[in-house]
């Protein structure tokens, strides 16, 4: 450890603040080898002009540093010390790396940019064999953060004979809309396309790229079996892409994946059943905002069906925001096209019917009939699962074929007797209850684990769990800013039975994840999250 400095904070300030000041000091080279022993070493040297300034000698240091300890790479946005030390190192035991920084940035050896230098890999291939790039060198995004083509540095430098390196991936920052805020795509998207494959990244989140490279990239494919039990339930359809119950948020659900597809079903005025996330038009439709509340029932669906969709925004407080491009894309469905729709979905294993309305029964009623006249009562190709937090709604469909009754349980049932949970069986063939039920929240860290999930399976209740969503100030620290740590800590640790989510592409490219498997030995980047660890280390020593 370094003499003086006793201590260390985080220094990025979305960040938790938890593990300030926990002795947690600067180590040296040396420490880090002999002690903390990883697997391999990086050593990058940020500016080596700033300590030529204070008669410091970078160079005699990394020569130095190399005769105690191994270096697997070394690397620096400054030409001067690679050519200075690329005498004193093989290649096949140390590889040097050029560092690129801003386009527009001055490299000071040759006071050129290096966006020209960029354009001359070939004279890098002479004092290095790779470079490092920011990942907008290969996937530019425009000011409205939507990717642009990507370019041809890396074909352009693998012909040059460098190999490629990117970086700047974090998890904990807004990315692309293309990647539906979900990192383990960005990843994919530098590793696993049809036009080039980079030779590492750089990340503050290795978990998450150690698993986007060795569990779902490359051969995978779509079509890859399931690895993984949980059903995938949509929440209003893919409605972290489009405005959700449209049918382009069905659609998308179908494409991505989902098992089941959702719809909360809401009465028109004249009385036709469709699929909206409330009865209040205003949270769901671009209508005049000025008003206490637009309801459905107010309105024929004639006049409702010609609303613009508004695309659901539940992070904007942290100025994360879904699709903007988006937004009000797509069109409101009836119940009956929303059951045609998924008819005709050969992936679909069934659907899932939301009844939470103040006109219950007679949604209940409505529900039915249009049910029962699309033949959803005789069939059995597809479920029909009726969801409902009101137990009189739920006894209207119990004991019918091909319906599974399932229980939106409350808060009360975390903390009820087990005969309140015994009591469910009799109205109910499944439960829906929330994330917290399962791994309560302390100051946004999980700390530890119920019974809940136990008790319901006791009475042969599967449990499904909400919501999934890929935006990480959703998520707890403990799951490290991705969204597959989550779901992969809620399956193998909890043991849950379905996702119900509104980004089924993430959760359902888990089921296909092939570190997964009966018999495996699960790697470390993919063994679930040990809940209340986190929060304790981070209390006060």
């Amino acid at each position: 450890m370094l003499r003086g400095i006793s201590s260390v904070t985080q220094g990025v300030y979305s960040r938790s603040n938890r593990f300030d000041n926990h002795g947690f000091a600067i180590i040296s080279v040396d420490h880090l080898a002999t002690q903390v022993q990883p697997p391999g070493l990086w050593l990058n040297i940020q500016y080596d002009a700033f300590f030529t300034q204070h008669n410091l000698s970078m160079t005699r240091f990394v020569l130095s540093v190399s005769k105690r300890v191994k270096v697997d790479y070394i690397s620096s946005p400054e030409l001067a010390l690679l050519t200075a030390i690329e005498s004193g190192f093989k290649p096949t035991t140390t590889k040097l790396v050029f560092r690129f920084l801003g386009r527009n940035e001055i490299e000071p050896s040759t006071s050129q940019t290096y966006g020209s230098l960029l354009k001359n890999l070939t004279f890098v291939k002479t004092f290095a064999s790779g470079i490092l790039v920011p990942k907008d060198y290969i996937w530019p995004v425009d000011a409205t953060l939507y990717l642009q083509p990507h370019t041809s540095v890396v074909a352009d430098a693998h012909k040059a004979g460098l190999e490629v390196f990117a970086s700047d991936f974090v998890n904990d920052i807004p990315i692309s809309y293309n990647y539906s805020h979900d990192p383990i795509s960005e990843y994919l998207s530098f590793v696993d396309n049809a036009d080039f494959c980079v030779d590492g990244v750089l990340s503050d989140f290795p978990m998450t790229a150690s698993e986007a490279i060795a569990c779902f990239a490359h051969d995978l494919g779509r079509k890859a079996s399931s690895q993984a039990k949980p059903l995938i339930i949509s929440k209003y359809g893919a409605s972290g892409d489009y405005p959700g119950c449209t049918d382009l948020a069905y659609n998308k659900a179908i494409a991505d994946g989902a098992e089941i597809i959702d719809c909360p079903v809401q009465l028109a005025k004249d009385g036709t059943p469709f699929c909206l996330s409330s009865e209040n038009l205003t949270e769901s439709a671009i209508v005049p905002k000025d008003v206490g509340g637009i309801f459905s029932f107010n309105l024929a669906w004639n006049q409702i069906q010609n609303l613009k969709p508004a695309i659901a925004n539940p992070s904007t407080e942290y100025k994360m925001f879904r699709n903007p491009k988006f937004q009000n894309a797509g069109k409101f469905v009836t119940l009956s096209d929303f059951l045609a729709l998924s008819k005709n979905a050969k992936s679909l294993t069934g659907v899932l019917i939301n009844i939470e309305n103040a006109q219950g029964v007679r949604v209940a009623d409505a529900v039915n009939e249009v049910v029962i006249k699309a033949g959803f009562d005789k069939q059995t190709s597809l479920k029909v699962m009726i969801q409902s937090s009101n137990s009189s709604i739920l006894m209207k469909f119990k004991g019918k074929s091909n319906y599974e009754c399932v229980y939106k349980a409350d808060g009360s049932i975390a903390d009820g007797p087990d005969s309140t949970i015994k009591n469910i069986k009799t109205f109910a063939d499944s439960v829906v209850v929330t994330k917290d039920f399962i791994f309560p929240e302390l100051e946004a860290f999980i700390t530890n684990t119920t019974d809940i999930v136990p008790k319901f399976h006791a009475e042969k209740l599967p449990v499904y769990v909400e919501t999934f969503s890929n935006e990480f100030v959703t998520q707890s620290y403990d799951f490290l800013a991705d969204a597959t740590v989550e779901i992969n800590t809620f399956v193998q640790l909890a043991k849950v039975d379905g996702i119900i989510t509104d980004f089924p592409y993430t959760a359902a490219r888990y089921k296909r994840n092939r570190c997964l498997g009966v018999g495996k030995k699960l790697p470390p980047y993919m063994e679930p999250i040990t809940p209340g660890s986190l929060y304790i280390f981070g209390q006060n020593p």
